[in-house]
């Protein structure tokens, strides 16, 4: 028996094996039926074996083509994965980094080390609601963000590894009264209105994330206003609404507000890493793996007795 045989006769075996009938196996792998039977002959001499009794009117598998049939199968899947593998490892990763300075920043500088011959191309959506919807589309490969405050609808086809339970905090206007202290109690928020996305529908999982927060404190989730893309229009609307906006502790600095952690308990944001099922690229499992490796570095999934952590997810 040769020890090398060629995936296009196993093909040619199972599509007959599947059909029992040559005219549809040959059908459906776009070749002449003269050819796929040459395939089959072909096969049987190298394994020394006849795999189909042939009559008139039937044509069925014998107990050697039974017994090859679950290998043959597998070894078909398993290159399939391998030119899946192979054919999206040649184009570039697209990560979604959601904001510049975000733990996802220092997860895909981290991932480009470990796999320096990936191409990981940042990309920068506004929440990770509308990141899922491109990702289901594949126009994205991963994102990072509050998974369980996802649509049921949108977790179909994502898969996600929690990544790091990050410190919240509140951007307010450089004079707001709270400003000038180095923390903010929640207590201390009572009677405002803090932004958090609402009206965005590509952040409705930051939305929900914050109303799980603000209940029973007495803060509201302010209403809808313009989203402001860049630091000159982040300062013109900060200034012009003066709301304070609801953040993390590594959100970069922003004309016209001051950054202060929030307390008394510490809030904490769950960030997941979120990826297309079924996606086959080295700068996945390189991406999942900086993750892992920061987060036990930093001890990132630590979650302490006076932290707040929203529900889990119920989806």
């Amino acid at each position: 028996m040769s020890r090398d045989l060629e995936p296009r006769l196993l093909r040619a075996f199972v599509a007959a094996a599947e059909e029992l009938h040559f005219t549809r196996a040959a059908a459906r792998l776009y070749v002449a039926q003269q050819a796929l039977s040459r395939d089959i002959r072909r096969l049987e001499r190298e394994l020394g074996a006849e795999l189909f009794t042939r009559t008139s009117r039937r044509v069925a598998l014998t107990g050697d083509g039974e017994r090859l049939l679950p290998y043959a199968r597998r070894v078909l899947a398993a290159q399939d994965d391998l030119l899946a593998a192979c054919a999206e490892a040649a184009r570039p990763l697209l990560v979604d980094l959601n904001s510049e300075g975000l733990t996802s920043g220092r997860v895909l500088a981290r991932a480009r080390e470990l796999a320096p011959d990936c191409e990981l191309m940042a990309r920068f959506e506004s929440g990770l609601t509308g990141a899922a919807e491109e990702m289901r589309a594949g126009r994205l490969d991963v994102s990072f963000g509050y998974a369980d405050g996802l649509a049921p609808a949108l977790r179909t086809g994502l898969r996600s590894q929690l990544v790091r339970y990050e410190p919240m905090a509140v951007l307010l206007p450089y004079d707001h009264p709270l400003a000038d202290r180095a923390e903010v109690p929640l207590a201390a928020l009572a009677g405002e209105r803090v932004y958090a996305g609402a009206g965005n529908p590509r952040t409705l999982e930051w939305t929900e994330l914050a109303r799980q927060l603000f209940a029973g404190r007495s803060i509201a989730v302010a209403e809808a206003a313009p989203m402001a893309v860049g630091r000159e229009e982040f300062r013109r609307i900060m200034a012009k609404h003066r709301t304070p906006v609801l953040t993390v502790v590594d959100a970069p600095e922003m004309p016209g507000a001051v950054l202060r952690p929030l307390v008394a308990p510490v809030p904490l944001s769950p960030v997941f890493l979120v990826w297309r099922e079924g996606l086959k690229h080295a700068g996945v499992n390189a991406v999942r793996a900086a993750a892992a490796e920061l987060g036990s570095a930093g001890r990132w999934l630590e979650v302490l007795p006076t932290s707040w952590v929203p529900r889990p997810s119920q989806h």
